[in-house]
């Protein structure tokens, strides 16, 4: 078993599951800190999947990891939405009214 290539997709899933709960708590810079973590973490990813493969057993953990992965990147998406929304009105000059 090809553990040392599973073990990136495995830590960009941790990377991904903190970057939920840091959302989920509303701490956005500890998600952007997160965030540059998986660029790294997927950097590496790449360049240790030209040098092996994985067996089909394997192939399908990878499959399960990376479903993990989508699931927490879409709530992730959700939860930032008003985040944005306020950001960007803030960086067009409106402040938020609050009824």
């Amino acid at each position: 078993m090809n553990t040392h290539l599973l073990s990136y997709y495995e830590a960009i899933e941790q990377a991904s599951a903190d970057m939920l709960s840091a959302a989920r708590n509303g701490n956005w810079d500890e998600v952007v800190k997160l965030e540059s973590a998986c660029v790294l973490l997927i950097s590496q990813l790449k360049h240790a999947a030209t040098q092996t493969s994985l067996a089909p057993e394997e192939s399908q953990l990878k499959t399960r990891i990376m479903q993990r992965i989508l699931l927490n990147d879409a709530e992730i998406r959700h939860l930032a939405e008003p985040w944005l929304e306020d950001l960007n009105q803030v960086l067009a000059g409106r402040s938020k009214t609050v009824h």
